[in-house]
């Protein structure tokens, strides 16, 4: 007859686990707002296991080198991000059927759940929107995280525009998105430029007033230039 295990040692690696889950969380926070804050270069391991209140050896067993920690800690939101704006444009796609949806709703599907990251309460969501405006304009992050994490999302939307804008050209579809991905950084990094040239007339931390102007700007510039 086979031995039963305790309720205690069956217990013991729920805990472990959950801990384990616990301290890893704790790692990746820390690490997406340092380099939000102070850029890839600019973070130690040791100041991060600092900041997490862990050892050093911890992050490497959790997350591999500093290098694939980067790459986890981008990755995380970016997934979720990803999902609100593909559920966003389906939606979207399914309210205009048998139309075409417009090109307008393309651009709000897109942009809206960037608005919605920005207002969250979870301080996280700012940190990493943040880390997203400095990848996003690094000429060395730029072309390994944005394309690995996000290319696939924004060929699904230029698919979408090919068919709202039938005449539009490849490079000017590319050239528009690039555009707008421009505006996208400087609404992230949330500098507060704005608010000193319009002498507060303008908020930097004013996102639904950012993004309700953002989309139409964008949609007029994509009409103009792809149609």
């Amino acid at each position: 007859m086979p031995r039963t295990k305790s309720a205690a040692k069956v217990g013991r690696p729920r805990a472990a686990d959950k801990d384990k889950t616990e301290r890893g969380e704790r790692i990746l926070n820390a690490a997406e707002k340092l380099f939000a804050l102070h850029g890839y270069d600019g973070v130690t391991l040791r100041t991060l296991a600092n900041s997490a209140e862990v050892d050093v050896a911890l992050i490497n067993y959790y997350f591999g080198p500093k290098q694939q920690l980067f790459d986890t800690v981008f990755a995380r939101r970016a997934q979720i991000l990803n999902e609100e704006r593909l559920q966003a444009l389906e939606l979207a796609e399914q309210e205009a059927a048998p139309n075409p949806i417009s090109v307008e709703k393309i651009i709000e599907a897109f942009l809206r759940p960037l608005e919605v990251a920005q207002e969250s309460d979870d301080e996280g969501w700012k940190n990493y929107c943040a880390l997203l405006a400095y990848v996003n304009n690094s000429a060395v992050w730029g072309p390994i995280l944005m394309s690995k994490h996000y290319n696939a999302i924004v060929d699904r939307f230029v698919q979408a525009l090919r068919v709202a804008l039938p005449d539009a050209e490849d490079a000017d579809l590319y050239w528009c998105y690039h555009y707008m991905s421009g505006a996208m950084s400087l609404t992230f990094a949330n500098t507060g430029r704005i608010d000193k040239m319009s002498g507060g007339v303008c908020r930097s931390d004013d996102f639904k007033a950012a993004y309700d102007r953002m989309i139409p700007f964008v949609a007029a510039g994509f009409k103009q230039v792809c149609g």
